[in-house]
């Protein structure tokens, strides 16, 4: 960063300690040489009370140039010579362009170059251009300073008016600067709260869907294995085979979340996987029925292939849970010309009736998501004679 734009923030960080700074200052020049050539002790408190009120041209720049124009209008009225602070009248106009209120700005403009023209009439004898003289160089000589006098006047409001276009120019985009910061923030945490909204949904599908058929597997082979011992081995294949196809999965997952193109470009579940998964489901000792009718008008974006297998998926893994034991489950892929139906029905007793299935309305909540996503809809309810059934719609993908 230049030096001068350190130095600017520098002011701009503490104005009150450089507008004290500035009046010590002008106190020295302005005021110095007054009380050492003048014995009036009026021209000295004249002198004094010009420029002590610049100390808060920024902070109450009416209140200031206020009392600048007090002492101005005393000095008129008692007839107290001009002194070198004449120049803090200039420097509160200044400041009012700047800092104070619009009409103070124009007020104080109109203030200050009558006050100006009144001055040069109350003292125009004094120094000899008088137009009330009898003199032929008196009349020009005084217009010409009193258009010199008005231009000085109208510059130095003008240089704070355009201070003031700055200052709120900076001021304007320092907002917008903070309201891009704060939006940029708030899509950042859309972002990531979607994202995390994202994973919990394949985490749920994969983790839940795994583990429920594994503790089935388990448990029936617990109770099983008393009887006929044949019947462990080939239900610890089955939660092995489930239990790597999970791992495979978790490990897409988490490769997708650090970067890894090798294993995000492994390919996603599709509806041509709905029949594996179902036997799967079977080994782990739900009896269920597959059927397809019809054929498709168009084929379905992977995502939405992907929607509807985790449907079934998280559909099958409910009837894990909650169906109870001796359940059956209906799987049904409809075909019709607006899209694809998906229905799903067991004959157990329902997530209702599960005392454990407090947290179960997840699995429907991200099923959900998942069909909103390609303007598909859900209908999940409790048949009057038992049951449940899931009821999804994904429509074709117009171009």
């Amino acid at each position: 960063m230049d030096l001068h734009h350190r130095l600017a923030r520098v002011l701009r960080a503490h104005p009150g300690r450089v507008d004290l700074a500035i009046t010590a200052v002008l106190l020295v020049i302005l005021v110095g040489p007054t009380l050492l050539s003048s014995a009036v002790p009026l021209e000295m408190l004249a002198a004094a009370g010009l420029v002590l009120p610049l100390v808060w041209r920024r902070s109450r720049p009416v209140h200031a140039a206020g009392l600048i124009a007090a002492v101005s209008v005393l000095q008129l009225i008692f007839y107290v010579m001009p002194v070198p602070a004449q120049a803090a009248v200039l420097i509160a106009l200044y400041a009012l362009a700047a800092y104070a209120p619009r009409w103070a700005s124009l007020g104080g403009l109109a203030v200050a170059s009558v006050g100006c023209f009144a001055g040069l009439l109350r003292y125009s004898a004094y120094f000899g251009i008088s137009p009330f003289e009898m003199r032929d160089a008196s009349l020009p000589l005084f217009v010409v300073i009193a258009v010199l006098v008005q231009s000085l006047v109208l510059l130095c409001w003008a240089f704070g008016d355009l201070a003031r276009n700055r200052r709120l120019t900076l001021q304007a985009l320092e907002d917008r600067t903070r309201r891009l910061e704060v939006e940029r923030q708030q899509e950042r945490d859309l972002a990531a709260a979607d994202e995390r909204s994202h994973i919990a949904r394949e985490m749920h599908d994969i983790v839940a869907h795994s583990l429920s058929v594994i503790i089935t597997q388990a448990d029936g082979a617990r109770y099983a294995s008393v009887q006929d011992p044949t019947v462990a081995p080939a239900t610890l294949g089955t939660i092995a085979d489930t239990g790597r196809a999970s791992l495979r999965e978790m490990r897409r997952l988490l490769g997708v979340l650090r970067g890894d193109e090798e294993t995000s470009t492994r390919p996603l579940p599709t509806l041509a996987d709905v029949r594996a998964l179902i036997e799967t489901v079977q080994h782990a000792g739900l009896t269920t029925a597959y059927s397809v009718d019809g054929t498709s008008r168009r084929e379905l974006p992977a995502g939405a292939e992907l929607t509807a297998y985790r449907v079934v998926q998280e559909s099958l893994t409910n009837v894990l849970k909650h169906a109870g034991p001796d359940a059956r489950a209906v799987v049904a892929l409809a075909w019709t010309p607006r899209g694809l139906n998906l229905t799903i029905d067991d004959d157990g007793r329902g997530a209702s009736a599960d005392p454990t299935s407090a947290g179960a309305g997840q699995g429907i909540k991200g099923m959900q998501e998942r069909l909103g996503l390609y303007d598909g809809e859900l209908t999940a309810v409790a048949p009057a004679g038992g049951g449940y059934r899931i009821a999804a719609f994904i429509p074709y993908t117009e171009a």
